[in-house]
């Protein structure tokens, strides 16, 4: 499932293949830019920015952006040139070739391009990046902090509080601290912890092709997150799965321990 750390990885990938590199072939697979060609172009670089992943071309000024966002099961793969593909060629949603690389998208929940003097307008929303240059911990706490009311499980998947978080660090953040995923912010014990423990899983993970927060490098990866039928790893309790969201149309899978999770006394006012 792509996170913040998974983005950063594909690209860190994807500048290496292209940055500076003139592309002899651009296909987008998008119907709204097929016509779109950017043979020709220079790849400036290549950056994530929380789940976003964002493809410069050209300079600041006059450039354009391939702008995605990986969902549930889009990837980018880079091959050499005549490589064959891992994927089906119909699951492709964008190809670019450089004289020795063959960069291509698949699955891509959304694929969309832009001009360079677009870009904060199309990511400026996101709150500070967990694995980026702009990592801003106080302003991340202050966002989350700004609706005290709202379940801690739900402020941090919101990626207006802070960049990078997803379902699954979500729920393993939640489980790390001992706080049950349903508490309002304000009544969050340590909440400065939780945006520290937020940054240091995504780092420690960053350079991983498999994602653990147990710090079991052989064994199980994860301490509750789609457990429901195997129990916690900490104390082999039944794990609660459900489903929880802002609203019908938002609902995500939320597992949790209710013995090292217990819920938070209801506060009187």
């Amino acid at each position: 499932m792509p996170e913040g750390d998974t983005v950063w990885r594909a690209a860190r990938e994807l500048n290496s293949a292209l940055a500076g590199e003139k592309l002899t072939k651009c296909d987008i697979r998008v119907p709204k830019f097929a016509t779109t060609d950017f043979t020709g172009s220079t790849v400036a670089d290549v950056v994530s920015r929380g789940k976003h992943l964002l493809i410069r071309l050209d300079d600041a000024s006059s450039g354009w952006i391939l702008h995605s966002h990986l969902k549930m099961e889009g990837l980018w793969h880079v091959y050499n040139r005549g490589e064959r593909w891992r994927r089906p060629a119909f699951k492709a949603r964008c190809v670019l070739e450089t004289e020795t690389k063959q960069v291509v998208g698949f699955d891509l929940g959304f694929l969309r391009v832009l001009p360079r003097s677009e870009e904060d307008d199309a990511v400026g929303y996101l709150g500070p990046d967990l694995l980026g240059p702009d990592w801003d911990a106080a302003e991340a706490l202050r966002r989350i902090q700004s609706i005290p009311e709202r379940p801690i499980g739900l402020a941090l998947l919101d990626q207006r509080n802070l960049a990078g978080i997803g379902n699954v660090y979500r729920c393993e953040i939640c489980f790390l601290a001992g706080v049950h995923p349903l508490t309002p912010v304000a009544q969050v014990p340590n909440l400065p912890r939780m945006v520290d423990l937020s940054k240091r899983l995504l780092e420690a993970n960053k350079t991983r092709s498999r994602r653990i927060t147990t710090g079991n490098m052989r064994g199980d990866p994860l301490w509750v997150y789609n457990r429901e039928t195997r129990g916690c790893l900490r104390c082999g309790t039944k794990i609660v799965h459900e489903l929880v969201g802002d609203n019908a149309l938002e609902l995500r899978d939320l597992y949790y321990c209710p013995y090292c999770q217990p819920a938070a006394a209801v506060d009187p006012g």
